[in-house]
């Protein structure tokens, strides 16, 4: 085995049976081949096994598992053999293990050591291993998660509290990409400020303004203001902030109080942004109560809006409609809107195979999709086997997906595992 080559698959699923294919074999009891192929270098296999014997206390056979892909230095491999071992009570041996790799500069590695040594009373070593490394945003998590164990927060507070005074900038040449910003130090130094009980400090560094993020800034606000008990300052967030709105419809729920969560996202006077993106939470919440007609209703006005009608509101909405057995009306819909736009590209489409498959019209789906300019495309082939599969004529589609099975790999090997062809779906898989 190869650390370069394992790397390689492990990131882009190429020539390897990827972890739902593991899985699916396991389930269907193909123990041995699972077995055999981790012998042959393919690291999902390895893992899945190794994490089933460990369960059942079979931990020799599980080491016998990792050890050879962890001895080709593959970090991956490194940091799951490290944390079998400290599961298993051998966190000496782990530590052991991991430390080369972060004394070779790794980021990753050092993150894992940095933990791994706290977690085992060790939090003055692991917060030395890191401190260096305070400049590095990637690392700064690592060294605050660090410090809260190793009593060390008033440290690495004032480290963070320099970053933000600095008012560094990635927009300067000199600025690497791993630096981190302010508003990254800033967020750190609020689950500090939050971990001291702190809270007020916690939320003046999250509360909207100059170094706010669209994302994590107003993640972390709103779990922290729920945390605390805040709520009416959630619903102030709420009004026109994503996350805040999401937590809090989500805390309504919890409690019961579905219409106050309906009325987070169905609020008058919000942004364009903010309906938009309320109304498609809204959908999924009148969903999960059987509220489905309304959920219809909220995304076909949303689908009917100037601008309106993109691929995938279109295909959640089609969804929705074979959902609550309303096929017809998403078939009538999709008429329409070809009707407007004049055409009608595959992606729509393909949007209406399922949805005749629905009404009892499977052949019909069959015949369009074949004989459409696309249909003989890979994708095109995808959907005919989707289509074929549901009907449980799995060897039709395996037949259809033969033709193109270089774009279509794993849909084929699942289905010849489907059909008990386990070895000619590992060598599609390994070739492709």
């Amino acid at each position: 085995m190869d650390a370069a080559d394992l790397d390689r698959r492990f990131r882009s699923y190429s020539r390897c049976i990827p972890p739902y294919l593991v899985s699916r074999l396991l389930e269907l009891g193909h123990v041995e081949e699972v077995a055999f192929q981790a012998g042959r270098g393919e690291w999902f296999c390895a893992r899945e096994l190794a994490q089933r014997f460990t369960e059942e206390g079979r931990q020799t056979e599980a080491w016998e598992l990792l050890d050879p892909y962890a001895a080709t230095g593959w970090w991956t491999a490194v940091e799951a053999a490290a944390g079998l071992l400290e599961a298993w009570g051998r966190a000496d041996e782990a530590i052991a293990l991991a430390r080369p790799h972060a004394e070779g500069g790794g980021r990753e590695a050092l993150a894992f050591l940095g933990r791994l040594l706290a977690r085992q009373g060790r939090g003055a070593e692991g917060f030395a291993l890191l401190l260096p490394h305070v400049g590095d945003a990637f690392l700064a998590i690592a060294l605050v998660d660090v410090a809260g164990i190793a009593g060390r927060d008033e440290e690495v507070a004032a480290l963070l509290t320099d970053r933000i005074e600095a008012s560094h900038r990635c927009e300067d040449p000199a600025c690497r990409r791993s630096d981190p910003s302010p508003a990254g130090a800033a967020y750190l130094l609020a689950t500090v400020r939050e971990r001291q009980g702190r809270v007020d400090d916690a939320l003046a560094l999250l509360r909207p303004g100059p170094l706010d993020s669209p994302v994590h800034g107003h993640e972390q606000l709103a779990g922290l203001l729920v945390r605390t008990g805040r709520i009416e300052e959630l619903r102030v967030c709420a009004e026109e902030l994503g996350n805040p709105a999401c937590r809090l419809a989500e805390l309504l729920e919890e409690r019961g109080d579905l219409e106050g969560a309906i009325a987070v996202f169905r609020r008058p006077g919000a942004s364009d942004g903010f309906r938009r993106f309320g109304a498609v939470q809204l959908a999924a919440l009148l969903e999960r109560h059987g509220r489905g007609g309304e959920a219809i209703e909220v995304l076909r006005a949303l689908a009917d809006a100037p601008l309106g009608a993109e691929d995938w509101l279109v295909r959640r909405l089609c969804t929705l409609y074979a959902d609550q057995g309303r096929a017809e009306e998403g078939l009538a819909y999709l008429d329409g809107l070809k009707s407007r736009r004049g055409e009608e590209d595959w992606g729509f489409f393909e949007m209406r195979l399922p949805l005749l498959a629905a009404c009892g019209r499977r052949e019909e789906a069959l015949e369009l999709a074949r004989a459409h300019p696309e249909g003989d495309t890979w994708y095109g082939a995808s959907s005919v086997a989707l289509l074929l599969a549901d009907a449980g004529r799995v060897e039709e589609a395996v037949t259809v997906l033969e033709a193109h099975a270089c774009d279509n790999t794993t849909d084929l090997a699942e289905h010849l595992i489907t059909l008990g062809r386990v070895k000619e779906a590992v060598a599609v898989l390994q070739r492709h």
